[in-house]
């Protein structure tokens, strides 16, 4: 008789089927097709055109779908501007209990929403049933809270507007809730646009909407493809853009808004690392492979799909990963005890397969699982590759499909100098049984979401999103709710002027009138690596008063300038790794030091024009803000989210490292140091260009620097014509965020050339702000936009 251990081994899988009735029954109801769902109701689109959507696992029909037109795109905005009045002036109660009913009845609707969604995207029953739709409940549980709270805990903030959403085809509900549920919890309305290959749950959410009685307009669904989704991003009357999808799309979208005043958050692409650790559970770390690159196909933004294995396990680890490919199932996704499903459509998983063809042509070993694979459907067996390159384009290209690749490594550093060679930042996964290397391992990813001994963790408290171009913003937790919130004080902000700025001359200035002699000639120099440098045009320009008078020259920087300043920057890594308790004194200390040259720098303003009060408000207020910054250094703290049981999820606030910051023309002492200390007291290092009209208070600060232990290269300063730097700062790749106070279409300028490695820019969208009012130009908001957010879950127990 065979013992339970021999029948374990040998037994198969029987099938298991999820009844699919009750979803099909709804699709006939539809079988004319579904419609846009505009102002609480379904309407006809203005166009005739429509869309198939197929169900991948079997290759037919499910619905046909009206494809959205401009026209519908703009019927949409005005409902949801219609309705952004009252939604937003509800009592955030109110908007609580909506959401608590949404996620009430997404629960009570759990089964039927996850046959749906494998039905239409081909992941397995059991990955939409267990994981994407408890989470879609679970975001909107945690943001009625939010709602409830949002007076006492975002003091100051009001929503943003109307927001367009566009999602991807991946998690079709999960991105909805993402999105959907902190804009309404924050009093905005919203505009959504579905993937074309996944609508129905958006569609059979929106059911959901008026079956709860959601007022007309908060929540407005537009189909189609990529045409409706840019008619979104290009409408005139949407205040905010939130986008997950493709890094290629996602600059697509960074120019197209740039200068439009849009807020915008972008979810990219990565190509994520997955650690292991001599020490590691290998066992462990190969059921964390099968998570981490072979969950939902490998459809996953933040799949872990470049292993990094330490040499001395590598063969015992391939071997132990390969038994268990040997296991996996491939099929019909609605079968309880398959592993992995379908690809979402023919042209993804013909995708695929070029990219491992070109992987093999490049010399790497394919390993793929000897599992049987249906007949028809768009299905790829779980794949791994190895003896490839960090180069090659199978380990550099996000696949997005069930294909990972395997890498050896001798050192930590080695693994991390590995983990970072991307262009990707989203998330990592390091496995170790020694805490103190996972955490510091943890510490020096370049990704905004670290899992130790665990990968593709997800929770409404904590934020998700990436570093580098994974885009920048989060979701999730409170700082992915300050994403649909802003400011009040900027209602009220008037428009800059916008013109054209003067060329800056190197021509001769006026001569002296009377008959002194000349006094000693004194030309500012540019300020490098802790050293005064002279520009590399070897030009200066003359720098006058209001009143035109010659008050000096001042160095006119290029390009080669700020890329001097860039390298300069870099090497001053070690001001990020010091701590914020010696970052604070050394603000401590060039307080002290303005303080105690605070004549001459008033003197100074007063050159400029200023009275002599006002010139005595500027630099008091001047050093106060140093202070409050050197304060904030230590006291800008992280924090420990509410997620998993048996989880610390450690919200860590981070420098971007190196930050390009375009001053203003007014207050030019003042502007200066209330952009460049929450900056440096954020560990991060700056290259600043000050104002070009009034660059001699700048020019004079790094005497001030000189004199207070600030480490050479933390602070670089270059003067010159500010939107011709703005440009070379905006396209360096180098420069991680950039700061830009300015004219409207200058900064509209730098946020568009910031496409190419996407990084965040934050700019006055040509408004003028009052320097020396705190509540615009001091606090939070600076420190906020000055860090990068990086989850690290560390679980606990055995």
């Amino acid at each position: 008789m065979p013992t339970v251990k021999e029948i374990l081994q040998t037994m198969d899988y029987g099938p298991a089927p999820e009844a699919e009735n009750h979803v099909a029954a709804w699709l006939a109801q539809h079988e004319k097709g579904f419609r846009h769902f505009i102002g609480g109701a379904f309407v006809r689109s203005s166009g005739k055109a429509t869309f198939d959507v197929t169900n991948p696992a079997r290759d037919t029909l499910l619905a046909k779908v009206a494809e959205g037109t401009a026209e519908d795109v703009d019927a949409a905005v005005k409902a949801a501007r219609k309705a952004f009045p009252a939604w937003s002036a509800l009592p955030g109660h109110e908007r609580a209990r909506y959401l608590y009913a949404i996620a009430r009845h997404v629960q009570k609707r759990e089964r039927f929403l996850s046959v749906l969604e494998t039905m239409d995207n081909g992941k397995p029953i059991r990955e939409s049933r267990d994981i994407d739709i408890p989470l879609v409940a679970r975001h909107f549980y945690h943001h009625a809270g939010w709602a409830e709270l949002i007076d006492s805990e975002f003091a100051g903030y009001g929503p943003v507007g109307v927001c367009g959403q566009i999602i991807p085809w991946n998690f079709p509900l999960l991105m909805l809730a993402w999105k959907i549920a902190p804009a309404l919890a924050a009093g905005n309305t919203v505009v959504l646009k579905p993937a074309e290959f996944t609508p129905l749950t958006a569609l059979a959410f929106a059911e959901i909407c008026r079956e709860v009685g959601l007022p007309e307009g908060v929540v407005n669904i537009v189909c189609g493809d990529g045409a409706t989704g840019a008619a979104l991003v290009a409408h005139a009357d949407v205040d905010k853009i939130a986008f997950t999808g493709s890094t290629e799309v996602g600059r697509l979208i960074r120019q197209a808004t740039a200068g439009s005043g849009k807020k915008l958050s972008l979810e990219l692409g990565g190509k994520s690392p997955f650690i292991v650790y001599e020490d590691a559970d290998l066992d462990g770390a190969v059921e964390g492979v099968v998570d981490a690159i072979w969950f939902n196909q490998g459809q996953v933004c933040c799949a872990g799909s470049r292993l990094l294995i330490q040499e001395g396990v590598s063969d015992l680890f391939l071997r132990k990963l390969q038994r268990r490919m040997e296991t996996l199932r491939v099929g019909d996704p609605l079968d309880k005890s398959v592993d992995m499903g379908a690809i979402v459509a023919p042209v993804q998983l013909q995708r695929i397969r070029d990219l491992v063809a070109k992987g093999k042509a490049e010399g790497g070993t394919l390993w793929q699982s000897p599992c049987d694979l249906p007949s028809k459907g768009n299905f790829f067996p779980p794949s791994i590759f190895i003896d490839v390159e960090p180069s090659s384009t199978v380990s550099e290209v996000e696949i997005f499909g069930p294909v990972a690749v395997a890498m050896t490594f001798r050192t930590p550093d080695e693994a991390i100098q590995l983990a970072n060679h991307t262009r990707y930042g989203l998330a990592a996964s390091i496995w170790s049984e020694n805490i103190n290397r996972a955490l510091d391992t943890a510490a020096r990813m370049k990704a905004g979401v670290v899992w130790v001994n665990s990968t593709n963790l997800f929770d409404a408290a904590a934020g998700f999103g990436g570093y580098r171009e994974s885009g920048f913003g989060r979701e999730g937790g409170r700082e992915g709710l300050y994403e649909y919130l802003k400011p009040a004080w900027e209602k009220g902000l008037a428009d800059a002027a916008d013109a054209k700025a003067a060329p800056l001359s190197a021509a001769p200035a006026d001569a002296p009138t009377g008959n002194a002699l000349p006094s000693i000639d004194r030309t500012a120099k540019l300020y490098v690596g802790g050293k005064q440098a002279r520009p590399d045009s070897g030009y200066s320009y003359t720098v006058r008063s209001t009143s035109g008078a010659s008050l000096g020259q001042a160095g006119l920087g290029n390009r080669k300038d700020i890329r001097n300043a860039v390298e300069a920057a870099a090497k001053a890594g070690g001001w990020g790794g010091a701590t914020a308790h010696n970052r604070a004194q050394v603000l401590y200390y060039v307080a002290e030091n303005l303080a105690s040259r605070a004549g001459e720098f008033e003197q100074r303003l007063q050159g400029f024009g200023h009275s002599a009060e006002t010139a005595r408000a500027e630099v008091e207020k001047s050093i106060r803000r140093i202070f409050f910054y050197a304060a904030q250094a230590d006291k800008y703290d992280g924090r420990v989210h509410s997620t998993r049981s048996r989880h610390v999820t450690l919200a860590m606030n981070e420098p971007f490292g190196i930050l390009g910051i375009l001053c203003p023309d007014e207050a030019p002492l003042l502007a200066f140091v209330s952009l460049v200390m929450p900056a440096i007291a954020m560990g991060n290092r700056v290259v600043v260009v000050p104002s070009p009209v009034h660059p001699l208070a700048a020019t004079d600060f790094y005497q001030i620097l000189d004199t207070s232990d600030v480490p050479g290269g933390v602070v670089n300063i270059v003067t010159g014509a500010r939107d011709e730097l703005a440009k070379t700062l905006a396209e360096h790749d180098d420069v991680a965020a950039l700061w830009y106070h300015g004219t409207k279409s200058g900064g509209a300028a730098t946020e568009k050339g910031s496409a190419g490695n996407l990084k965040p820019v934050w700019s006055n969208q040509g408004k003028s702000l009052d320097w020396l009012a705190d509540v615009q130009a001091q606090g939070a908001d600076y420190l906020r936009h000055a860090t990068q957010v990086k989850n690290i879950w560390v679980p606990y127990g055995e």
